[in-house]
């Protein structure tokens, strides 16, 4: 509270560094600090939003691995997202509230090219028109870069492929670097393919999130009888959109099996899906 206090208008410099110490000390810190932060950039006082900013950018160059692997979760970033998104807090978040958080995201699509969660993220801010162009972030804006972390790379990941491809690197043998080169081409393809299952997931459920809401406000008119011929076909179409989504997700949680956190969400949408189009059916059928 006192690091992110609305009424003063410099950065308190010793609470913020205080928080990061605790942070840091706390076995908890890592996972509840993004969400403390998280409901003071959300902040209806413009303020308290920027200095919650400038505590979230110092825990990132001093709160090492642990925080790091917290902010770049979808659960993080969608909260980050609300403040843009004219959905939920876009409509009345400042300018330069809204400016700061594109900042910060964009940031760290340069700071952490690994993390394919932040660029999905940034991406679909983009597709979406909320971004309309990378910013130009001054100088003055940027901290200094993450303090050292672990490398996280593509080569880092298979242990077994890892270690051979420093042998082969390391061999005078010209077979060896063209087996090594090889090697490389195949580690960059799996990698960008899991990063495309990714971007298909996010853009899924995002369209799935769309459709769903804009079906129950057509299907709520439909009720009171309230609906134009133009709305009548936008419902019809969305309905037969939704029964198209659904072997998609399916297909999706196929691929998914190894990640917990993404398996949730696809199972949440789907059921959100499941809801709507039995809803429909109901309705329809009713009437």
């Amino acid at each position: 509270d006192k690091a992110t206090d609305p009424s003063i208008p410099e950065e308190n410099w010793e609470c913020i560094q205080r928080f990061c110490d605790q942070v840091n000390v706390d076995t908890e810190g890592p996972s509840l600090a993004p969400r403390l932060l998280a409901h003071k950039i959300q902040s209806p006082q413009e303020m308290e939003a920027l200095h919650a900013l400038t505590v979230l950018e110092t825990c990132v160059n001093n709160c090492g691995e642990r925080f790091h692997h917290e902010i770049a979760k979808f659960r993080f970033l969608n909260e980050l997202i609300k403040v843009l998104s004219p959905k939920y807090y876009g409509t009345w978040s400042s300018e330069k509230v809204k400016s700061r958080v594109t900042e910060v995201i964009f940031s760290w699509t340069v700071w952490f090219p690994q993390e394919v969660k932040i660029r999905d993220a940034y991406q679909m801010l983009k597709k979406q028109g909320i971004v309309k162009e990378d910013p130009k972030v001054p100088e003055d804006k940027i901290l200094p870069p993450p303090s050292p972390r672990p490398q996280n790379s593509i080569f880092d990941k298979d242990e077994e492929k890892s270690k051979l491809l420093a042998r082969l690197l390391k061999s005078n043998h010209s077979e060896d670097l063209q087996a090594a080169n090889r090697l490389i081409k195949s580690m960059i393809k799996e990698e960008q393919e899991k990063s495309a299952k990714v971007s298909r997931r996010v853009n899924t459920i995002s369209e799935v999130s769309e459709n769903v809401k804009r079906m129950d406000e057509l299907l709520e008119n439909y009720k009171r009888q309230e609906l134009s011929k133009s709305d009548h076909a936008t419902l019809q179409t969305l309905f037969q959109r939704c029964e198209k989504l659904r072997p998609l997700l399916f297909r999706l949680a196929s691929e998914t099996v190894d990640d917990d956190e993404a398996l949730a969400e696809i199972l949440q949408a789907n059921d959100k899906l499941t809801q709507a189009l039995g809803q429909y059916r109901q309705v329809v059928a009713s009437h």
